[in-house]
């Protein structure tokens, strides 16, 4: 699977030609685009095996964090009925 190429591009006309705008924009599309996150990763060496176990940790998080996102939707839902 090949992964897509990240390229972060922020205009002066969005932010106004505001520079502190402008770097704000640039390092919440980076972070989202996990540029950094990818360049530590690369930093050093990581067997396979725990990489395996990360990328299980991360989903299982990720599960859990949706679940906990649903009962409180639902519990928002189930006070409005009442």
């Amino acid at each position: 699977m090949a992964k897509k190429a990240a390229n972060v591009v922020v205009k002066a006309r969005q932010c106004g030609n505001n520079t502190e705008r402008m770097i704000r924009r640039f390092i919440k599309k980076s972070k989202k685009a996990k540029i950094i996150e990818e360049a530590r990763d690369r930093r050093y060496h990581k067997k396979p095996s725990e990489a395996k176990k990360e990328k299980r940790k991360r989903a299982e998080r990720r599960r859990k964090r949706e679940k906990q996102k649903q009962l409180r939707a639902q519990e928002r839902r189930n006070r409005r009925k009442r």
